[in-house]
């Protein structure tokens, strides 16, 4: 049972094309979770994010904070490995869905008046790696290969 729903987390007929989507929301998520956990790349670190966070409601701040810039970091390593890629993806969902509810929604759509397209953009970046998998080129798809070769 447990390996059936490994192999369902693990499996992907997705190519190439999920190579080329995953690096760069990858890279994109670990650098805003950098910045949100270490304070990297000009970023406020926990402290700072969290005394943010809890200044617009989301409370408490320090770990919403922890858990948005892990969201976004690890599962943006992950997703540039190509590891727990449905994993990575449904968080960095969740995470960018409230972004757009708490943040960017009430600034309309546009990115230069914070408005809600980069996160929406992310969040279907991320949706659509929930759906298809890492792809060929991933270590989900070599674990995939190494669990079936397992069972046979």
């Amino acid at each position: 049972m447990k390996s059936n729903a490994l192999k369902s987390l693990l499996n992907t007929h997705a190519g190439l094309a999920a190579l080329i989507l995953r690096v760069p929301v990858g890279i994109i998520l670990a650098a805003h979770g950098a910045q949100k956990l270490f304070g990297w790349f000009g970023g406020y670190g926990l402290e700072g994010t969290g005394q943010w966070m809890a200044s617009i409601g989301l409370e408490p701040g320090y770990w919403m904070a922890l858990l948005a810039g892990s969201a976004e970091f690890f599962g943006g390593v992950a997703l540039v490995l190509g590891v727990f890629t449905r994993l990575a993806a449904v968080s960095a969902v969740i995470t960018m869905l409230v972004a757009i509810v708490t943040v960017h929604l009430s600034q309309g759509f546009f990115m230069s008046n914070n408005g809600y397209e980069y996160a929406l953009a992310l969040m279907a970046a991320s949706g659509a790696l929930l759906v298809q998998g890492a792809g060929s080129w991933s270590l989900d798809y070599w674990l995939a290969d190494r669990l079936q070769r397992r069972q046979a």
